[in-house]
């Protein structure tokens, strides 16, 4: 029997790296091994024209992403790039786009109406603050852009009760919106008996240190700020604490500047970008993760990796974190408030999870698996094909 041709369109895809690829990549490589033929289109960053990933075939078109330097992945399609997306929604059984801001989401969810093809759009996060005028015009996307492309979607996927909430807000009808949490890939994100140690001895940090982790793009939406004031607390406070931050991004060298300025360097350690394969096992080196996002989370896939390997999570109580989080084994505090952070950061470095990492993996395991995922979203399309 034929497989239903699904075409999906991400503004980005692998090998850049954020939640949105991620999210795609998962489903994708696991819905080829159903009935479905999934192909991907993407903009064209620093790639071949056509690629595949896992198996599953992608096409590029180009846009401009002159947004991408200030930290705002937004990219722009060009005329030329309109036939990449028309020639490959017309033969598609299904269209599944994602995020619901994008200008490519508005194109597909153009050409799928013109073709008669059902439409699928999915949220991942929600309103994102720059703190600066690119949230008036991110608001003023919202209610135009993103309005219009919520109305064509013949089904919404929310990643969290927060972003369904957000959706809904701005119009999206109640019963088109379904809420499906993104999965953890616990085959990967677990605990690796000996790797606490081994990497410490390579990054050279002490075995008797309290390690706290975050995985963040350094950006400011992700609460550097906030995470730098609350380590300059913690530290002077508790100086056998280290803080390891994993990620890059365009603030990436004045965090580093800052840290040296504040005198807390030689504990605050900028890990920069990390390959997927070795990010378990940065994961393991650490005895709690910290999340202190000022806005736009929808459903963090950093929190769920981290208790997969079995992490404590402090974060600020920003969208749907709060939906995942163990009451025993993480705290929320609002965002912008390092004080408060640093207080929760010290109360846990001195506590002992170690006893419990296999208990909040198998926890993960049993609530976000990528499958259970994957057969939800089976689910929404078998509706409309």
């Amino acid at each position: 029997m034929a497989k239903n041709r699904l075409c999906i369109v991400t503004h980005t895809f692998l090998p850049h790296v954020g939640g949105i690829e991620i999210v795609t990549n998962e489903q994708s490589k696991r819905l080829q091994n159903k009935n479905y033929s999934p192909l991907i289109v993407t903009n064209r960053i620093g790639t071949p024209p056509k690629y595949s990933v896992d198996g599953v075939p992608v096409e590029c078109y180009e846009s401009f992403n002159a947004g991408f330097r200030l930290g705002i992945p937004y990219s722009i399609p060009t005329v030329g790039s309109f036939p990449v997306f028309a020639r490959n929604v017309k033969k598609c059984q299904l269209l599944h786009a994602h995020g619901h801001p994008y200008l490519t989401s508005l194109l597909a969810g153009k050409l799928a109406k013109i073709y008669a093809k059902p439409f699928v759009l999915t949220q991942h996060n929600t309103f994102i603050e720059y703190n600066n005028i690119f949230d008036q015009v991110e608001l003023l996307n919202d209610l135009s852009v993103g309005k219009q492309n919520l109305e064509a979607a013949d089904k919404i996927i929310a990643i969290s009760e927060a972003t369904k909430q957000y959706v809904l807000r701005l119009g999206a009808k109640s019963s088109k919106v379904k809420v499906i949490y993104n999965g953890v890939d616990t085959q990967r994100f677990g605990v690796i008996k000996g790797k606490k140690e081994e990497m410490r001895r390579k990054l050279g940090i002490p075995q008797n240190a309290a390690v706290v982790l975050t995985v963040r793009r350094l950006v400011y939406k992700n609460g550097v700020d906030t995470l730098l004031e609350c380590a300059n607390i913690v530290i002077k406070k508790n100086p056998k604490i280290v803080f390891v931050a994993v990620g890059k991004g365009p603030d990436m060298e004045s965090v580093r500047q800052q840290a040296e300025q504040l005198g807390i360097a030689a504990n605050f350690r900028l890990a920069g970008f990390v390959s997927d394969a070795d990010l378990p096992s940065y994961y393991n080196l650490a005895d709690l993760f910290v999340l202190p996002s000022k806005s736009g989370e929808g459903l963090p896939l950093v929190a769920n990796e981290a208790l997969a390997c079995g992490l404590p999570v402090i974060a600020t109580d920003v969208g749907g974190i709060k939906e995942i989080l163990p009451v025993d084994c993480g705290r929320l505090v609002p965002p912008n408030q390092p004080e408060l952070l640093a207080e929760a950061i010290l109360e846990y470095a001195v506590l002992d999870f170690s006893g419990r990492r296999l208990e909040l993996h198998a926890k993960v395991e049993e609530r976000f698996s990528w499958d259970a995922n994957v057969e939800r979203l089976e689910e929404i399309y078998e509706e409309l094909i």
